[in-house]
């Protein structure tokens, strides 16, 4: 038999859940796109809005950008940008870039995430 450890996030911001154009983070809901660190997060305008980006410079060293339901590519001038602050980035579908967030937070790593909402149901 094998047990489970649940995740310790301390005074850290978890991404407890999400769904169709929002996420739930440590127990409010936050409506839109996201970004989001160890202790701040706030509105993202999706992969043009850089400045929210680069302001995370020297508090972390991993950026996962969620971009949507499916993997995308991320412009070339977003990753160069990023780069050129010290922000390594990796660009993954939003489920997956919001549970690899929680995972790297929970080990108290410097990480962060820029999350493109799920698409509203019709």
């Amino acid at each position: 038999m094998s047990l489970l450890t649940e995740a310790n996030f301390g005074a850290s911001l978890p991404i407890d859940g999400y769904g169709p154009g929002f996420f739930r983070v440590a127990g409010e809901v936050h409506r839109g796109n996201l970004w989001l660190m160890a202790d701040q997060k706030g509105d993202w305008g999706g992969v043009d809005d850089l400045a929210a980006l680069e302001a995370l410079a020297g508090q972390i060293d991993l950026l996962f950008i969620g971009t949507g339901q499916q993997l995308a590519h991320l412009p070339k001038s977003l990753v160069e940008a990023l780069a050129a602050k010290g922000i390594m980035c990796e660009p993954m579908a939003t489920p997956t870039a919001a549970r690899s967030y929680n995972v790297l937070l929970s080990e108290g790593r410097r990480v962060g995430c820029a999350l493109l909402a799920m698409p509203e149901k019709d």
